[in-house]
Formats: structure tokens, sequence, C-alpha cells
């Protein structure tokens, strides 16, 4: 035993020192002087005499989150800020990517910082082109060595590198920012012919874009964030810029009948947008996030985005509801819950079912809470994963994904507030990962979020429950309102018995914390 302990430091101090230094970064902030742009033009009209508040813009849609970010990024005259924790090389990432592109052509300032946990060598050569652009800077956060495996190295320097930044955000000229559950990836914004996730982001205006650029450049400027010049020796992306310029611009011309680019053209929050004439919203907000020193610091140091959100919850009254696609609640979350019950607040929350779920071992972790919480009188509905041809038409036609899962993280409370953002309610984002968020204080958002969890839990999900509880013959069973009337399952519904047997193997290993 002393021997694998010697040879595993010996492992993580050699990788440790595969990481370039880092001394050499420089500095940079968002852009103050933005008002006179057009955007900075265009909300000052729109917020005159009320500018101690913010606005904000639903944005549940696939198509219309990414004709938001679009066409954003085609009004942008000064500068665009972009943290995600995923970017993909698929339609929606190439897409993202060109109109990144197309901006620094016209002389705007790109910053795009992206965590590491889905770049490849052949990502590293796109982003590592890109950034030779004089007009585009991109930075890595927490990476990986490139000078060996990423599986020795998830081995070697656990505890660190599995710690990563789950930020999203899209700032442009600093006047309108998008904060919500979205990654940048075909099947968060409903393009996945397998998988549709269910998701939600909320266009924002006013003093929480400021507040979400200061955590952006909080982040940027961060230590952990790596120049990719810095990260990638012999600059890979040397004399590629070009031929990146016309592949990018190649495949959007190649999409230019795709829903997503004739909806840019053509569909009405794209108008609304280039001529600004969005119905925002009013209210007062506050921006949540972790320090990025999270991923660093012990685990128990109060500097985290939940114990931020305690004011909040330690202020309900009447009723707190629930998005939350990966729901781990952990014993002290259950009590904290238990608690909230027995004060009479009513506590729903709606997540994955396990036939719903892309991760099945966070469903895992889920499972062995679900009758505790049921005791402890919080409303449990878990998303019915198959979608009719009537519901798949409404989303994207004909041919649009059979699967539905839900991705957004949100809650309401007390028909007054919401928090919309990047935070699950699970170890992993709560302890491990750093987030982000707007809790929103409006109570016609929140009335119409309460409005869309009723319409979910009674049309799209299962209610689960318990017979006979608090006895021997105590089970959870799970119901659903059809056409032929109440459906009751008995056991996790449109699984198979290899499913449901590698889900529960998985309750077994001690993983909670990684979930």
């Amino acid at each position: 035993m002393r021997l694998l302990i010697l040879l595993w430091v010996l492992l993580r101090r050699l990788l440790q020192t595969r990481l370039p230094a880092n001394d050499d970064r420089e500095s940079s902030n968002a852009f103050e002087d933005t008002g006179d742009t057009w955007l900075g033009r265009a909300v000052r009209r729109d917020t005159a005499g009320e500018e101690s508040q913010s606005g904000f813009y639903l944005l549940p849609g696939g198509i219309d989150a990414f004709c938001a970010r679009a066409a954003l990024a085609r009004r942008a005259e000064r500068s665009i800020d972009a943290q995600y924790y995923l970017l993909h090389d698929d339609m929606i990432g190439k897409l993202f990517l060109d109109l990144l592109l197309r901006a620094a052509e016209r002389g705007v300032r790109v910053r795009l910082l992206i965590d590491d946990m889905a770049l490849n060598p052949r990502k590293d050569i796109v982003v590592a082109a890109l950034d030779t652009h004089p007009n585009i800077e991109i930075r890595v956060f927490n990476p990986f060595s490139r000078g060996s495996s990423r599986w020795l190295q998830f081995l070697a320097r656990f505890g660190d590198v599995t710690r990563r930044m789950h930020n999203k955000s899209f700032t442009v000229d600093n006047q309108v920012t998008v904060v919500g559950g979205r990654n940048i990836g075909n099947e968060y914004f409903e393009a996945d012919p397998d998988l549709r996730f269910g998701d939600l982001d909320v266009l924002a205006v006013g003093p929480v874009v400021h507040e979400v650029s200061s955590a952006f450049d909080l982040y940027w400027n961060n230590a952990r964030s790596y120049p990719v010049k810095t990260l990638l020796k012999g600059n890979p992306g040397a004399g590629r810029l070009a031929e990146t310029n016309r592949l990018l611009a190649e495949f959007s011309a190649s999409q230019s009948d795709s829903d997503y680019l004739r909806a840019l053209r053509s569909s009405r929050l794209a108008e609304l947008i280039r001529d600004w004439r969005l119905d925002l919203e009013r209210g007062a907000a506050e921006v949540l996030y972790d320090d990025p020193a999270k991923i660093t610091a012990a685990r128990g140091q109060k500097i985290h985005l939940l114990a931020r959100l305690d004011t909040y919850f330690d202020a309900i009254h009447d009723e707190l509801l629930i998005f939350s696609p990966y729901f781990v609640p952990g014993a002290n979350g259950v009590a904290r819950l238990r608690q909230l019950c027995r004060r009479g607040v009513r506590v729903g929350v709606i997540t994955n079912s396990l036939a719903s779920t892309d991760v099945a071992a966070v469903h895992a972790g889920y499972a062995r809470y679900r009758k505790p919480l049921l005791r402890a009188g919080v409303e449990l509905h878990e998303i019915d994963h198959t979608l009719s041809r009537q519901e798949r038409h409404q989303k994207r036609g004909p041919r649009a994904s059979s699967k539905a899962s839900l991705h957004a993280k949100s809650f309401v409370i007390d028909n007054k507030r919401v928090f919309i953002g990047s935070l699950n309610l699970d170890p992993r984002s709560v302890v491990e990962n750093t987030e982000i968020g707007i809790m929103i204080e409006s109570p016609d958002m929140a009335r119409l979020m309460s409005r869309g969890f009723e319409h979910i839990a009674r049309r799209a999900a299962f209610r689960v429950a318990l017979e006979n509880p608090q006895t021997a013959g105590e089970a959870l069973r799970w119901h659903r309102q059809s056409r032929g009337g109440q459906q009751v399952f008995r056991s996790e519904p449109n699984t198979g018995f290899w499913r449901r047997f590698g889900a529960a193997f998985m309750r077994l290993l001690p993983i909670e914390s990684q979930l």
C-alpha cells in the first residue's frame, strides 16, 4: 500500500510539472465606455427612468436561444465576452465560432474562455488558429497538460482536474448578456436528432450586465486561465487562420437553409433584437457566482454560490419550485427541505427520470434520496423521456428529437423570485465546480415559471409517490396521466432490466461527491 501511495505521489508531481508557467499572461477587463454603441443607445432608450432595475427576457426554446446570441453578436461593436464549460465541434459549435470570427473581422474584441473538459487535439488546433486573429483571445480554464494522457491526469490529479468551470455567459458590448444552462452544442439548442434538452437561458440588460462582466473578468484574469498560446507548445494554429476562416464561412453558407439561420433572418425574436423592441420584464436582481478560487480552496470554505443563496432560502415563506436535471440533495439537503416542509412550505422538484437522464450515475445518486424526500413531504416529478409526434413537430418539425431530457437549472421562490443559471443541485455543482446565476425579483416572471412547472408536472412528467409509506411494504410508484387515464408504474418507467441494474449497481459505489 505504501508503495502504491508513493507511486501516486510521484506520478502526481511529475504530471503537475508538465503545465507551463502562466506568469506572463496580460490582464484585461470589460470595456466600460460602451454607452455610445448601438446596443448602448438602444438599452439606454429602453431603460430611461428605470436605470436602477434590470430587464429580462426568457429564452426557453433552443432556436430562440441561438438567435439571441447570434443577433447580439451581429450587433456587437466593441466586445464579446463568452464563457462556457463545453464548446462542441458540431453545427451549433461551428456556427457559434463563425459568429465570433465575423465580429472580430469587424474590429470587435472577442474574449473566449473555455473550460478544458471537452477540448482535444483537433479542437486545440481550431482554437489556436482563431487565437492568432488580432481581435480574438482564447483562454482555457484549469487545463490538462498536453504532454501526457488525460486519463493518467484524472488519476494523478484527482481533486484538481476533476473540479471544473461550469459557468455559462455571453456578453456583448457590456450592455446585454445571456446567462443560463446552455453549453454550446447541438443538444442544448434542440438540434440533436437523438436528444432534446429542455433548457433555459435569460437575456438581461441593466446593472446585472456589469456584474456578469465583473465575474467574467475575475475568471479571465485568474492564474488558472491559460492563454492558448501559453498552453499549446509550438503554436499549432500558426498559419491556419485563413484556412479556418474559409472552412467556417463555407460551413455557415452550407447551413443557410437550416432552421437556425432561417430563424436568424426572419424569426420574431431576431427582428425584435435587430430593432430592439423586446418586451422586457423589469426587476431588481443579483448575480451570484462562485469565486474561481473555489476549485483550489478547501471544500468547507464559504466562497461558494450556494452559501450566498442561504439568505434567499431562509426567507422562503410559501413555496419553492425546483428545476434541476441532476438532483442529488445529500443528507443535508434532505434535512433542509424537510425543515421547509415542516414550516408549511410547498417544495416541488422536477428532475430527470432514469429513462430521460443523460448521466445514469447521477440518477443513481438521486435515487437513494427519493424515499426520504417523499417522507419529508417533497413533491417529486421525473421527466417522461418520450415526445409525441405532435410535440416533436411543435418543437422542431417532423424530424425532431424523439427523446427529451431536462437540462434547465432554475428555481422559483414564493411566486416572486426566480433563479436562472448553471447551478445543479448536486455535490459536483455545489462543492466541486464553479457556477453562475441570476436571482431575479419579478412576480410576473415567477408566476410564468410556476405555471410552467405545473404544466410540465401534469403533462410531461411522472409523479413519484410512496405506496404503503413507512411500513414494511413501502415502495415507489410512478404515476402518469395519459389519454387512457391514470397509469401507475411499479419500476422505473421506460427502462429495461440492464439500465435499471446498472443504476442500482452504481448506487453501491462511493462516488456521490463526484456526481
